[in-house]
């Protein structure tokens, strides 16, 4: 009861919501770190069978008001990914460093390591400064993970689950919706990977690592095949000493 009253005191601006509203959590996916979609996928796959079907995906803006009160009331969420429509960014592509992360808030507001078999990477600069905030979807997948073409997605089927329920913004990449309308199959997006959301839904990262040369290269042409491989592997890169004790304050000035 507690929960269900910090759930209507939290969002008693926005629509109401009920047990049986479909809601969702919708994410464009693209090149992202330096690293192909493609390979991305591959990597999230080793990461989902090493963690018995949990794994981290990497998203650049913060969660929805809501995600915290969703997840302690454990909602069920499934969660679609769609390819973006345009190209990647050339900073996605090539970007001028990388950063690991290796820890993350969770919904309590708890600061907690990342399970052993998550590595989460994102570029180390925006466009005009330094990065200072990473986060990702705690996503369950009991399938392998694979890129499929042909199920349409219909965003305009769906409006924001907060504030006066608008549409999904062209600046959301990653957004909580709720079902509004009949989805038309005339559409430019497709369901083009799915899963469920767990834990703590969409989290905030912590505790960066600057990556070296070597790591990033590494990251970028080798995805062992295995699950005792694949923690050897991700407990390399993510636990690699900083390059600089100052690091957070020099280079990205990220909050500790």
């Amino acid at each position: 009861m507690k929960l269900l009253r910090e759930f209507s005191l939290e969002h008693q601006d926005s629509q109401k919501l009920n047990a049986s509203d479909e809601i969702i959590c919708w994410s464009r996916m693209q090149a992202e770190a330096g690293q192909g979609l493609d390979k991305i996928i591959a990597r999230k796959e080793r990461e989902r069978e090493a963690g018995a079907g949990l794994f981290f995906w990497g998203v650049g803006n913060a969660p929805a008001v809501m995600t915290k009160s969703l997840a302690k009331l454990q909602h069920p969420i499934s969660i679609v990914f769609s390819v973006m429509k345009s190209k990647p960014k050339p900073i996605d592509v090539t970007p001028t460093s990388r950063l690991v992360w290796r820890r993350y808030i969770d919904c309590d507001g708890v600061e907690r390591d990342l399970p052993a078999n998550a590595l989460v990477t994102s570029r180390g600069e925006t466009k005009s400064a330094s990065k200072k905030h990473h986060y990702a979807l705690m996503c369950f997948s009991a399938e392998p993970l694979a890129l499929i073409r042909g199920i349409p997605f219909d965003p305009t089927a769906y409006r924001n689950v907060g504030g006066n329920g608008a549409a999904v913004g062209a600046s959301q990449v990653t957004a909580m919706v709720r079902r509004t309308g009949s989805p038309s199959t005339i559409t430019d997006y497709e369901a083009n990977l799915q899963a469920k959301l767990t834990g703590s839904y969409w989290v905030r990262l912590s505790d960066p690592v600057l990556l070296s040369a070597e790591d990033s290269e590494m990251l970028e042409q080798f995805v062992p095949a295995g699950v005792k491989a694949w923690l050897n592997y991700a407990s390399r890169i993510r636990h690699r000493p900083r390059s600089s004790p100052n690091y957070c304050l020099q280079q990205a000035q990220l909050p500790i």
